[in-house]
């Protein structure tokens, strides 16, 4: 294998097709960033990371500049010891998860390709496809109604509703929803919005209602671990947790204190060494795994996609990010599914 001989960093903005709200706050663009590494056999790897103040700690300017000061942990390391490089990445910038996802992502992307390997094969398996849920922002019952119909004439048969604001207009957002894709398995995620008492709440309101439920993610603040322990006790309906675990370690302690149901592992938290390791927790505690993502274009959603195959381990898709920009970096069609190919994640991005 050759040496990495430079990492570039820019902004990559991103204007969505429309505003995306969540508990946490709105977005109307994703910014971005898109790291670069060269190797000195001129083959190029790319990674994208997709910061947010209120998840991962992170402004863009910030990420931007931590990736830059990377060069001087990578140039001159050989892309075959990626697994040395990252450890070093990971603690020299600790808590910098979009930033490290971005460069991470360059160096394995890199390195395969100049082995002629997709991404997946890293991780155990082919480049098959990937089908995604959908999310639904908050919004109006009317307007999650429309959205819901033409998920599903596009053909999403998995959605997710983002809740996490005052009960009641959850349940009716719930509620207008599966009522305009009865077919579709539902998620809701509350983004850290709820009390576990209103998590009980909204449980018991949208299955009176007559709504089945797969899971609901994150429903209390990610330190709340406690918290989220008792939500998972006050409802019949699986918990996930996404925000409290960035880290493996983290993961142990989810399962330790018997706090969910489901781990949420994202590749925009962890990056797709650490992810890995979080599925292995996952795996030997018999907990159910969720991928999840960030407002990310192909170059990132293709990455998690690629774990996600390569691994075989995850029952819950959310890698909708680039279905919600109002233009990706590549032509990376539309719908449900995610054609994946190689080497490395397979996506080279329009200048």
């Amino acid at each position: 294998m050759s040496e990495i001989a430079s990492l570039s960093v820019r902004r990559l903005d991103l204007p969505l097709e429309a505003p995306f709200e969540i508990s946490l706050g709105t977005q109307r663009e994703a910014s971005n960033l898109l790291a670069t590494v060269e190797t000195e056999s001129g083959t190029t790897g790319y990674g994208e990371g997709s910061p947010l103040p209120p998840v991962t700690g992170e402004t863009q300017s910030a990420a931007i500049e931590t990736a830059r000061a990377a060069a001087d942990v990578v140039e001159g390391r050989d892309v075959g010891d990626y697994r040395a490089l990252v450890a070093d990445l990971r603690s020299t910038f600790p808590g910098m998860v979009s930033a490290l996802f971005a460069v991470e992502t360059a160096v394995l992307d890199a390195y395969c390709r100049e082995r002629g390997l997709a991404l997946s094969e890293l991780f155990g398996g082919r480049p098959e496809p990937v089908e995604t849920d959908l999310t639904i922002p908050i919004v109006d019952p009317e307007t999650a109604s429309e959205r819901a119909t033409r998920a599903a004439e596009s053909g999403y048969s998995h959605l997710k509703i983002k809740t996490g604001s005052e009960v009641a207009s959850d349940v009716e957002r719930v509620v207008a929803v599966a009522d305009a894709a009865p077919g579709a398995a539902l998620k809701v995620d509350a983004n850290q919005g709820w009390s576990p008492a209103e998590t009980a709440r909204f449980a018991d309101a949208v299955r009176e209602r007559g709504v089945d439920l797969d899971l609901i993610e994150q429903p209390v603040p990610a330190a709340d671990v406690a918290g989220l322990a008792r939500a998972r006790d006050l409802v019949r309906v699986p918990i996930a947790a996404d925000e409290a675990v960035f880290t493996p370690e983290d993961a142990v302690r989810i399962v330790r204190e018997e706090a969910a149901d489901v781990l949420n592992a994202k590749l925009g938290k962890s990056g797709p060494l650490a992810v890995a390791d979080i599925a292995a927790v996952a795996q030997a505690a018999n907990l159910d795994l969720m991928v999840g993502c960030m407002l990310e274009s192909a170059v990132g959603i293709h990455t998690s996609a690629h774990v996600v195959a390569g691994t075989g381990a995850f029952s819950y898709v959310d890698l909708d990010g680039n279905r919600l920009l109002a233009e990706d970096v590549v032509d990376s069609g539309g719908g449900p599914t995610h054609r994946i190919s190689g080497p490395g994640h397979g996506v080279t991005p329009r200048e």
